[in-house]
Protein backbone atom coordinates (compact mmCIF):
# COMPACT_ATOMS: atom_id res chain seq x y z
CA UNK A 1 0.00 0.00 0.00
CA UNK A 2 1.22 3.02 -0.93
CA UNK A 3 0.11 6.18 1.46
CA UNK A 4 2.35 9.19 -0.19
CA UNK A 5 -0.41 11.01 -1.57
CA UNK A 6 -1.81 12.36 1.91
CA UNK A 7 0.76 14.68 1.82
CA UNK A 8 -0.73 16.69 -1.88
CA UNK A 9 -4.58 15.56 -1.26
CA UNK A 10 -5.12 14.86 2.86
CA UNK A 11 -6.89 18.67 2.81
CA UNK A 12 -9.41 16.75 0.51
CA UNK A 13 -10.10 14.61 3.41
CA UNK A 14 -10.31 17.13 6.37
CA UNK A 15 -13.07 19.65 4.51
CA UNK A 16 -14.43 16.29 3.69
CA UNK A 17 -14.68 15.66 7.45
CA UNK A 18 -15.68 19.23 7.75
CA UNK A 19 -18.68 18.92 5.63
CA UNK A 20 -19.56 15.86 7.12
CA UNK A 21 -19.63 16.91 10.60
CA UNK A 22 -21.65 19.71 9.63
CA UNK A 23 -24.43 17.69 7.96
CA UNK A 24 -24.47 15.50 10.38
CA UNK A 25 -25.10 17.89 13.07
CA UNK A 26 -27.59 20.02 11.40
CA UNK A 27 -29.56 16.77 10.31
CA UNK A 28 -29.85 15.56 13.90
CA UNK A 29 -30.93 19.22 15.14
CA UNK A 30 -33.80 19.19 12.68
CA UNK A 31 -34.08 15.55 12.89
CA UNK A 32 -34.68 15.79 16.28
CA UNK A 33 -36.95 18.94 16.21
CA UNK A 34 -39.48 16.86 13.49
CA UNK A 35 -39.54 14.07 15.74
CA UNK A 36 -40.74 15.86 18.72
CA UNK A 37 -43.50 16.95 16.30
CA UNK A 38 -44.14 13.60 15.59
CA UNK A 39 -44.20 12.49 18.61
CA UNK A 40 -46.53 14.93 19.35
CA UNK A 41 -48.98 14.15 16.47
CA UNK A 42 -48.81 10.43 17.74
CA UNK A 43 -50.25 11.97 20.51
CA UNK A 44 -52.80 14.23 19.80
CA UNK A 45 -56.61 13.67 20.21
CA UNK A 46 -57.81 15.39 17.02
CA UNK A 47 -60.28 12.67 15.62
CA UNK A 48 -62.75 12.93 12.17
CA UNK A 49 -64.97 10.33 12.34
CA UNK A 50 -63.48 8.50 15.35
CA UNK A 51 -59.84 7.91 13.13
CA UNK A 52 -56.83 9.90 14.84
CA UNK A 53 -55.78 11.30 11.75
CA UNK A 54 -52.39 12.76 13.07
CA UNK A 55 -51.87 9.46 14.96
CA UNK A 56 -52.32 7.73 11.25
CA UNK A 57 -50.25 10.19 9.40
CA UNK A 58 -47.09 10.28 12.01
CA UNK A 59 -47.67 6.26 11.76
CA UNK A 60 -47.82 6.44 8.33
CA UNK A 61 -44.62 8.34 8.03
CA UNK A 62 -41.95 6.56 10.42
CA UNK A 63 -43.14 3.04 8.81
CA UNK A 64 -42.81 4.17 5.05
CA UNK A 65 -39.31 6.53 6.38
CA UNK A 66 -37.97 3.09 8.70
CA UNK A 67 -39.22 0.94 5.70
CA UNK A 68 -36.87 2.16 3.03
CA UNK A 69 -33.49 2.56 2.46
CA UNK A 70 -31.96 6.45 2.69
CA UNK A 71 -30.28 5.99 -0.50
CA UNK A 72 -33.70 5.92 -2.02
CA UNK A 73 -35.17 8.91 0.55
CA UNK A 74 -31.96 11.17 -0.97
CA UNK A 75 -32.90 11.05 -4.55
CA UNK A 76 -36.48 11.38 -4.29
CA UNK A 77 -35.22 14.15 -1.96
CA UNK A 78 -33.26 15.68 -4.66
CA UNK A 79 -34.95 14.64 -7.87
CA UNK A 80 -38.57 15.39 -6.52
CA UNK A 81 -37.50 18.83 -4.77
CA UNK A 82 -37.29 19.86 -8.57
CA UNK A 83 -39.95 17.94 -10.61
CA UNK A 84 -42.53 18.25 -7.75
CA UNK A 85 -42.51 21.49 -5.85
CA UNK A 86 -40.16 23.05 -8.99
CA UNK A 87 -37.49 23.86 -6.21
CA UNK A 88 -33.81 24.29 -7.63
CA UNK A 89 -32.23 22.68 -4.07
CA UNK A 90 -28.77 22.61 -3.64
CA UNK A 91 -26.73 19.16 -3.17
CA UNK A 92 -26.26 19.42 0.27
CA UNK A 93 -29.34 21.03 1.46
CA UNK A 94 -31.67 18.37 -0.49
CA UNK A 95 -28.93 15.57 1.13
CA UNK A 96 -29.55 17.65 5.03
CA UNK A 97 -33.52 17.48 4.54
CA UNK A 98 -33.33 13.62 3.50
CA UNK A 99 -30.85 12.71 6.55
CA UNK A 100 -33.10 15.11 8.88
CA UNK A 101 -36.52 13.76 7.72
CA UNK A 102 -35.22 10.11 8.23
CA UNK A 103 -33.31 10.52 11.36
CA UNK A 104 -36.83 12.34 12.50
CA UNK A 105 -38.70 8.90 12.54
CA UNK A 106 -35.82 7.11 14.64
CA UNK A 107 -35.72 10.31 17.06
CA UNK A 108 -39.77 10.10 17.61
CA UNK A 109 -39.41 6.22 18.60
CA UNK A 110 -36.60 7.13 20.81
CA UNK A 111 -39.03 10.17 22.38
CA UNK A 112 -41.43 7.81 22.78
CA UNK A 113 -39.28 5.04 24.48
CA UNK A 114 -37.36 7.24 26.77
CA UNK A 115 -41.09 8.53 28.10
CA UNK A 116 -42.37 5.37 28.09
CA UNK A 117 -39.34 4.34 30.44
CA UNK A 118 -40.58 6.76 33.34
CA UNK A 119 -42.62 4.91 36.03
CA UNK A 120 -46.28 5.66 35.57
CA UNK A 121 -47.17 6.42 38.79
CA UNK A 122 -44.98 9.63 38.38
CA UNK A 123 -48.18 10.40 36.34
CA UNK A 124 -50.72 9.47 38.29
CA UNK A 125 -48.96 11.32 41.13
CA UNK A 126 -48.51 14.47 39.34
CA UNK A 127 -52.20 14.41 38.63
CA UNK A 128 -53.39 13.57 41.75
CA UNK A 129 -51.85 17.03 43.00
CA UNK A 130 -54.00 18.97 40.66
CA UNK A 131 -52.04 19.08 37.48
CA UNK A 132 -53.42 18.47 34.18
CA UNK A 133 -51.91 16.07 31.72
CA UNK A 134 -49.90 18.74 29.87
CA UNK A 135 -48.58 20.51 33.07
CA UNK A 136 -47.76 17.10 34.70
CA UNK A 137 -45.47 15.81 30.62
CA UNK A 138 -43.48 19.39 31.21
CA UNK A 139 -42.72 19.02 34.31
CA UNK A 140 -42.35 16.04 36.06
CA UNK A 141 -42.60 13.62 33.42
CA UNK A 142 -40.52 14.74 30.40
CA UNK A 143 -37.25 16.26 32.90
CA UNK A 144 -36.72 12.44 34.37
CA UNK A 145 -37.47 11.31 30.32
CA UNK A 146 -34.48 13.71 29.05
CA UNK A 147 -31.69 11.35 30.90
CA UNK A 148 -32.89 8.63 28.98
CA UNK A 149 -33.59 10.54 25.41
CA UNK A 150 -30.23 12.58 25.33
CA UNK A 151 -27.47 9.62 24.97
CA UNK A 152 -30.08 7.85 22.72
CA UNK A 153 -30.26 11.19 20.31
CA UNK A 154 -26.20 10.92 21.06
CA UNK A 155 -26.21 7.51 19.46
CA UNK A 156 -28.17 8.74 16.81
CA UNK A 157 -25.79 11.42 16.11
CA UNK A 158 -23.34 8.79 15.43
CA UNK A 159 -25.41 6.79 13.25
CA UNK A 160 -26.34 10.28 10.84
CA UNK A 161 -21.95 10.13 10.52
CA UNK A 162 -22.03 6.97 8.94
CA UNK A 163 -25.34 7.60 7.48
CA UNK A 164 -24.09 11.15 5.95
CA UNK A 165 -21.91 8.89 3.18
CA UNK A 166 -24.93 8.41 1.04
CA UNK A 167 -25.16 11.87 0.27
CA UNK A 168 -21.82 11.42 -1.79
CA UNK A 169 -24.35 9.98 -4.18
CA UNK A 170 -25.77 13.50 -5.10
CA UNK A 171 -22.54 15.38 -5.55
CA UNK A 172 -21.96 16.47 -1.73
CA UNK A 173 -18.46 16.84 -0.66
CA UNK A 174 -18.21 14.93 2.53
CA UNK A 175 -16.02 12.23 3.64
CA UNK A 176 -16.57 9.49 0.99
CA UNK A 177 -16.49 12.16 -1.85
CA UNK A 178 -13.65 13.23 -1.06
CA UNK A 179 -12.12 9.75 -0.93
CA UNK A 180 -13.73 9.26 -4.42
CA UNK A 181 -12.26 12.52 -5.20
CA UNK A 182 -8.76 11.64 -4.43
CA UNK A 183 -9.25 8.38 -6.27
CA UNK A 184 -10.32 9.99 -9.77
CA UNK A 185 -6.32 11.29 -8.86
CA UNK A 186 -4.33 9.23 -8.05
CA UNK A 187 -6.19 6.06 -9.83
CA UNK A 188 -5.72 3.72 -6.61
CA UNK A 189 -8.94 2.94 -4.60
CA UNK A 190 -7.92 0.82 -2.09
CA UNK A 191 -5.89 3.61 0.00
CA UNK A 192 -8.29 6.33 0.03
CA UNK A 193 -11.07 4.31 1.13
CA UNK A 194 -8.51 3.21 4.03
CA UNK A 195 -8.61 6.81 5.35
CA UNK A 196 -11.95 7.57 5.04
CA UNK A 197 -12.28 4.55 7.13
CA UNK A 198 -10.31 5.63 9.83
CA UNK A 199 -11.75 9.22 9.74
CA UNK A 200 -15.08 7.17 10.38
CA UNK A 201 -13.66 5.21 13.03
CA UNK A 202 -12.02 8.56 14.93
CA UNK A 203 -15.18 10.40 14.37
CA UNK A 204 -17.46 7.63 15.64
CA UNK A 205 -15.22 6.40 18.46
CA UNK A 206 -14.41 9.68 20.02
CA UNK A 207 -18.40 10.93 20.43
CA UNK A 208 -19.12 7.67 21.47
CA UNK A 209 -16.57 7.69 24.33
CA UNK A 210 -18.29 11.15 25.02
CA UNK A 211 -21.72 10.06 24.87
CA UNK A 212 -20.66 7.24 27.23
CA UNK A 213 -19.25 10.25 29.73
CA UNK A 214 -22.03 12.36 29.43
CA UNK A 215 -24.04 9.12 30.32
CA UNK A 216 -22.25 8.17 33.18
CA UNK A 217 -22.48 12.10 34.71
CA UNK A 218 -26.07 12.23 34.03
CA UNK A 219 -26.27 8.52 35.76
CA UNK A 220 -23.96 9.90 38.95
CA UNK A 221 -25.87 13.51 39.27
CA UNK A 222 -29.19 11.29 39.30
CA UNK A 223 -28.18 9.04 42.25
CA UNK A 224 -26.59 12.22 44.19
CA UNK A 225 -30.28 13.74 44.37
Amino acid sequence: MDFSFLSDYYMYFIDGIKLTLFISLISVFLGTLFGIVLYAMKKSKFTILKINIFKVLSSAYIEVVRGTPLYLQIMIVYYGADQIFNLDMPAIASGILAISLNSAAYVSELIRAGIEAVDKGQLEAARSLGMNYSKAMFLVIIPQAIKNILPAIGNEFIAVIKESSMASTIGVAELMYAANKVTGRIFRSFEPLIISAICYFVLTYTLGRVIKYIERRMNTDALCK
